[in-house]
């Protein structure tokens, strides 16, 4: 059974097709054409948090495509064994879209192989979102060949994400952040071994950011120290008009919602002619569509 958990799930060419196939969709939801490939399937969403870009996008997409969608309450894993929930869930859905805590509880209840799952978000990678951007930044730029991104934070979900886009994409993806907060030298030699890309990580914003500098990409600042250390350690990181003067100026500064101005970003750097992140979470909606899509006829 085909799931969607990790980029690295699907191959270069099943990922290549998949934005095709977005940005064909993206053409019919403009064009108010929407094709009915989901009529008659079942979605379910579950999505612990508060988080409403990809949950929302999910359900409109899937309705627009004919199908019908339930939400679930509550956390993964909290109340009932996994390996009971996917069968209860086999029973009255064709397809479940999950957002959690805990990355190896969905991986535990994909491998149960019960119903097609697709990651809506866990505490280790952030798929479904990076494919949105990588959607709108090939649809601005034409390819993603050689495309240099910049990541500026700790290993969040989303870094992860992007690093792994690099194990079937010819990009390459640098990591600036303080020292502790990076990704560590062990995993970034395994992570390196046979892959399309590049992975690299720097505690030096300034001499990592430069006119080759494709996309900058931000996340928040962690939440697993006071606020005063934090501060100290990721105000030197902070994204400021002056650095996107740095960039490719044909480039994108794409800043991850919820966006804090005044910790990851300056509020002057988002008035930049560069941030496009309102325009490129337009995408979340068609890669995710060709994502359910793709999964529900992959599955029969």
């Amino acid at each position: 059974m085909k799931h969607f958990i990790e980029i690295t799930d699907f191959s270069t060419d099943q990922l290549l097709a998949l934005l095709d196939r977005a940005d064909t969709l993206r053409q019919a939801w403009k064009n108010n054409a929407m094709p009915r490939t989901l009529n008659g399937k079942r979605v379910a969403l579950w999505f612990f948090g508060n988080g409403f870009r990809n949950r929302l996008a999910f359900e409109i997409g899937a309705r627009a495509m004919g199908a019908e969608v339930s939400y679930i309450p509550g956390d993964l894993g909290t109340h009932e064994p996994l390996e009971d929930i996917g069968h209860y869930l086999k029973n009255w859905f064709n397809l479940a879209i999950i957002r959690c805590k805990n990355h190896n509880d969905l991986a535990a209840l994909a491998a149960k192989n019960c119903l097609p799952i697709i990651n809506g978000r866990t505490n280790f990678n952030h798929p479904c979102e990076i494919l949105g951007d990588l959607q709108y930044i090939r649809l601005k730029r034409g390819s993603l060949d050689g495309l240099e991104i910049l990541f500026v934070g700790e290993l969040t979900n989303l870094c992860m994400s992007w690093m792994k886009a690099a194990s079937r994409l010819a990009i390459r993806v640098v990591q600036a952040g303080p020292r502790d907060f990076l990704l560590s030298e062990k995993a970034l030699v395994e992570m390196n071994k046979n892959i399309r890309g590049e992975i690299a990580v720097t505690e030096n914003l300034e001499s990592a950011l430069s006119v080759k500098t494709d996309i900058l990409y931000t996340d928040c600042w962690p939440k697993s120290l006071i606020r005063n250390e934090i501060s100290d350690l990721f105000l030197p990181y902070q994204i400021q008009t002056r650095h996107l003067e740095k960039m490719n100026p044909q480039g994108f500064f794409l800043p991850c919602p919820p966006v804090t101005r005044g910790e990851e970003v300056s509020a002057e750097s988002l008035k930049h002619p560069l941030c496009q992140n309102y325009e490129a979470k337009d995408c979340l909606l068609h890669s995710q569509n060709a994502i359910m899509e793709f999964l529900v006829n992959e599955n029969g």
